[in-house]
């Protein structure tokens, strides 16, 4: 760990178990299925089998009077819901468009989309009534490819859409081009003109899926008085109660969502599938009704991320980094929303460069609409341009750290929007890197190669809510709105502990529903340690007001004279009266009541975050696997709250990057069927495809966080596509511009094969 300016913490920085820890080793934890309501029925959905076609009739009756069905909705069910824009955490969605995926109005846009749901007795009756569905569908040819879309012959998703560029402007012909947007800055021309250097490709990815474990899931019960409570697994509970209310057109208040535990998401668990469904289907029926997708609906009707295609022009000039001109083309699925604004904004970040065009289209396509994958957009920017980047290091004889840290970008640094770095630890991480003993160390033997790349993320803040009640023993009931997804409820009872100095045990922290706290944004954006952790330390300041308020007058002196300090209250003017927190705790009857503490606020001061990656790899030529013999990622994570959290978010995020480097992506045939939506044909790492990650965490404290916190969640999935490219490319003499590398493409390509 290397750390800088770091002040001594108590608790902070120690490895605590973790509060849910208990529950969950033993099966007690409750999550979205595990939902048990009296009287409750089971919903299932009826989804398109065609990728693309208009939806002529849809006839339910004999649906309706199956035996054991309750109710049957159709998007008919659905009020018109606004056309406008709304933000749901790390990214943003139209409404009208959302209700449209929920379940379809005119069109199927993609195999899988929903187009009505039955709830009945039991799932295995809801089944035989969706058989029963009658769905007349005209066919349409489908896109699939993102470059195919582009062109201006290709069939359209929607004749209403025109791309909507900078300014505002609309182009003048219906088109699958979403949106364009540019950033530029300097003279890219005469820097390419005058450059030693010039190395131009072009790269692509495929969709892939977050990989979360457990399902869609969602649970509604609507009573007799309009009011209607949702239990669901969702990375944000306020999240899921606004857009239902918008949907349904619903009133806000009279939604009640409470979140359950939650089997992965990595943002794949901010949009909303089943919610609203659940919810009509228990309006009509009177009964609260249970949906749960199995795999192959999560596969083909839930969000992934976006399949890419770059193109990426780099120059240099004396061993510097000179201009940068780059096209990115990303799918957004079947509507607008792809992460293509986050890619471009952070392709170039670990780069102080004054010359640069950046182009960004979001493109629709007959694919699911894309969801947020960790650090969504970044990867795949950082796979093409870290990767041209590694050909151009190579091309001017550079040494590939020393080169980055000569080019490092750093506090004051503009971005591509022209926003200035503040304190970051870019320059730390590279040159931490250089230190490790594995850049230090030979890497030795046939086709084996090393590769090394950079990334970056930004840091989220957004609104947090928190309530702290102390309890007459001293302990704490710390009630916050953030779904615990990597460890927060532990983060966040830290940094109460750190500011009340009392034991880490004696913060009870508890996830709350909707109507029992205030508002929380989503679990997402690595934002709730840095956000959700800023509100906690509010309230835990206003515990210690108030317990000086209350001491000072149990002593008769005025409150400035009263001093709070490790855990306890002490008289300036008389060393004889001091109370612990217990103590002063054990008095709130007799000096005003129970003592609360209470934040809410619109976090500020965001500390985005950098990594670079080294990995070490062995490539069989003949057979096309690729072996991980070594990995290490250093980042720069603010100051770790938990470093034993900090280190597996860093090694689940390398994992994820590896597996989309080498083998996961979305397969689809001709007419837009995807051929591998199941676990056992969609390829993930397990424990015997990767080493021991090694992880270095540089502490380079956030100036805008009261403990110098900064996201580190999403930043260690950035570099490692390229990363391996990289390696690869140095075992094997081949630049692979295609992911994944799997064994396949990769016999195919050093073979000369189709």
């Amino acid at each position: 760990m290397t750390t800088i300016d770091k002040p001594g913490y108590s608790v902070i920085g120690t490895r605590p178990v973790r509060p849910d820890g208990v529950e969950k080793v033993t099966g007690k934890a409750q999550y979205g299925a595990d939902v048990r309501l009296p009287g409750m029925i089971h919903g299932r959905i009826l989804r398109s089998p065609h990728a693309h076609a208009r939806i002529l009739s849809i006839d339910t009756s004999e649906a309706e009077k199956h035996p054991g069905v309750f109710a049957v909705v159709t998007h008919k069910d659905f009020p018109l819901a606004d056309d406008r824009v709304e933000e749901i955490g790390e990214s943003a969605v139209n409404l009208r468009e959302l209700s449209s995926n929920i379940l379809a109005s005119e069109k199927a846009l993609y195999r899988g989309h929903a187009i009505a749901a039955v709830a009945a007795i039991n799932g295995h009756v809801a089944e035989e009534a969706l058989a029963r569905i009658k769905v007349e569908y005209e066919v349409l040819p489908p896109v699939l490819d993102v470059r195919d879309a582009m062109r201006e012959d290709a069939p359209l998703l929607s004749e209403k859409r025109f791309t909507k560029s900078m300014g505002g402007t609309v182009s003048e012909k219906p088109s699958n081009i979403a949106s364009y947007n540019q950033f530029k800055g300097g003279d890219v021309e005469k820097a390419f003109a005058e450059a030693d250097a010039v190395v131009e490709r072009e790269f692509r990815t495929k969709m892939v899926h977050q990989g979360y474990i457990e399902p869609h899931n969602a649970t509604a019960s609507w009573n007799a008085d309009g009011t209607v409570t949702i239990w669901t697994s969702t990375q944000g509970a306020f999240s899921v109660r606004n857009q239902v209310a918008e949907v349904l057109r619903h009133p806000v208040a009279s939604i009640k969502v409470i979140p359950m535990e939650i089997g992965g998401g990595f943002g794949g668990k901010l949009p909303i599938y089943l919610d609203p469904v659940a919810a009509l289907l228990s309006r009509k029926s009177g009964r609260p009704v249970k949906v749960v997708m199995n795999r192959t609906e999560v596969f083909e009707g839930s969000g992934p991320t976006s399949g890419t295609w770059i193109k990426v022009k780099l120059a240099a000039r004396d061993g510097k980094l000179t201009a940068a001109q780059v096209t990115l083309a990303y799918e957004a699925g079947a509507f607008p929303g792809s992460p293509v604004g986050a890619g471009s904004m952070t392709m170039l970040a670990p780069y102080n460069l004054e010359n640069f065009e950046i182009n960004a289209y979001d493109v629709v396509v007959n694919k699911p609409k894309v969801a947020a994958y960790r650090a969504p957009g970044s990867p795949a920017a950082a796979f093409a341009g870290e990767s041209a980047m590694d050909e151009l290091i190579h091309e001017i004889g550079a040494d590939p750290l020393q080169f980055r840290l000569d080019n490092a970008s750093h506090e004051g640094t503009r971005m591509v929007t022209g926003q200035p770095f503040p304190r970051v630890g870019n320059e730390e991480c590279v040159r931490a890197a250089i230190a490790t003993p594995h850049w230090q160390s030979p890497i030795e033997g046939p086709y084996r190669g090393r590769g090394v790349a950079s990334g970056y993320w930004f840091n989220g803040g957004m609104q947090s809510s928190v309530t702290a009640a102390v309890n007459n023993d001293g302990t704490i009931n710390l009630i916050e709105g953030s779904t615990d997804i990597g460890g927060t409820r532990a983060s966040l009872a830290m940094q109460m502990a750190e500011t009340l100095g009392i034991p880490y045990e004696d913060v009870r922290p508890v996830v709350g529903d909707t109507d029992s706290v205030g508002h929380n944004d989503v679990t997402g954006g690595s934002r709730t340690t840095f956000a959700t952790g800023m509100a906690v330390f509010e309230a835990g300041l206003d515990i210690r007001t108030q317990m000086v308020q209350r001491a000072a007058k149990l002593w008769g002196v005025q409150p400035e004279d009263v001093v709070y300090e490790n855990g306890g209250l002490r008289c300036t003017k008389d060393s004889t009266k001091e109370l612990t927190f217990k103590e002063m705790a054990g008095q709130s009857a007799r000096t005003g009541g129970p003592i609360v503490g209470k934040a809410s606020l619109v976090a500020r001061g965001v500390g985005g975050a950098f990594g670079t990656h080294i990995v070490d790899v062995e490539v069989d030529p003949e057979t096309g696997k690729v072996d991980i013999l070594r990995y290490t990622a250093v980042q720069d994570v603010g100051t770790a709250i938990h470093p034993a959290y900090v280190e597996g978010q860093i090694q689940g995020g390398v994992v994820q990057g590896i597996g989309w480097a080498l083998n996961e992506e979305y397969i689809y045939d001709d007419n837009g069927r995807m051929l591998n939506s199941s676990f056992l044909d969609y390829r993930m790492p397990t424990t015997l495809d990767v080493p021991m990650i090694d992880t270095v965490l540089v502490e380079v404290p956030n100036p805008g966080h009261p403990y110098g916190v900064r996201g580190v969640g999403e930043v260690p999935i950035v570099p490692p596509l390229a990363a391996v490219a990289n390696a690869i490319a140095d075992a094997t003499g081949h630049r692979f511009t295609e992911l994944p590398m799997s064994p396949r493409r990769i016999v195919e390509e050093l073979q000369g094969l189709e």
